[in-house]
């Protein structure tokens, strides 16, 4: 068998690694036979890695070759990280109990956030990124929805502010240009919203825009040329997909890495850049206030 010896700390790795083997097993459904196939290693082999009285690791070849078969890191079949076997879960916004609880998908996001404190974090927000919302521009959104309060959202909003404000972070977001040039002006969903507190809400960007970077970069791009529905990204971990009161989870690191070339290309597209984004502010501003 293609193996060798584990590290100081094996024998809680091999432990580990073996208890993910066969938990990849159980959630593909698969036999050892047709797992073994996939990966390409012999069925003796994945029998005697499955096996308790195993004592050594696999070769790193073995290892590549079983993550790329499951969809999943190296990191991850070793202990190292949490990112596990599931590929995609959907997840549904739901009315908290109470005006002081957090639905389960609350609590997700949160934590999410805060388990990539030190990685980075890519976000393409659906109107406006939260972290730079005010507490006025999130009721105003949320106001009518059924399946949330705003005391929820603006909870969940404190978890990417951290995040951005955390030593060493990496934070990058991307809008389309006529997302912000709408809501300054009041259209679409904005339209019922006082100019004043539009330009409480500008002012406001434009403070944490200037007090964040470059730990929090904001990019902006042609809608017109360019096109994106709203996800976050975390580190290479999972790609959060927003499609309206539901969220579509996917931990497959080549997923992610997928939704990683996309989000660049819109950053390689950008016609407005971080720097320059509180100068576009300040015009909006000054438009909305000689309206």
């Amino acid at each position: 068998m293609s193996e060798t010896a584990a590290p100081s700390n094996g024998g809680a790795v091999l432990v580990g690694f073996r208890d993910r083997l066969r938990e990849l097993l159980d959630v593909e459904g698969r036999s050892q036979t047709d797992f073994a196939a996939d990966a390409g290693i012999d069925r003796s082999t994945l029998s005697q890695l499955l096996s308790s009285g195993n004592r050594r690791l696999p070769r790193a070849e073995t290892l590549v070759a079983i993550s790329r078969a499951a969809g999943v890191s190296v990191d991850w079949l070793l202990g190292l990280s949490s990112a596990g076997p599931i590929r995609a879960d959907i997840l549904h916004e739901v009315l908290s109990v109470s005006r002081s609880e957090l639905s389960p998908l609350d609590e997700a996001l949160i934590g999410w956030f805060r388990e990539s404190i030190g990685s980075k974090v890519r976000y393409v927000p659906s109107t406006l990124p939260d972290l730079l919302k005010t507490d006025a521009v999130i009721r105003h959104e949320v106001a009518r929805y059924a399946t949330t309060r705003p005391e929820q959202k603006i909870d969940v909003a404190q978890a990417p502010r951290a995040v951005a404000h955390a030593p060493g972070t990496d934070f990058e977001c991307c809008n389309s240009i006529q997302a912000l040039e709408d809501f300054a002006h009041g259209h679409d969903i904005w339209s019922t919203l006082d100019a004043e507190l539009r330009i409480a809400q500008l002012d406001h960007m434009i403070e944490m825009c200037e007090r964040l970077y470059p730990g929090f970069r904001w990019f902006l791009y042609d809608g017109r040329q360019r096109y994106s529905g709203a996800v976050t990204i975390f580190g290479l971990q999972r790609a959060v997909l927003y499609l309206g009161q539901m969220y579509i989870v996917l931990n497959s690191e080549a997923h992610v890495l997928e939704f990683v070339e996309q989000f660049d290309g819109l950053i390689r597209a950008a016609v407005v850049q971080p720097p320059d984004v509180p100068a576009l502010l300040r015009r909006l501003r000054a438009d909305v206030a000689a309206e």
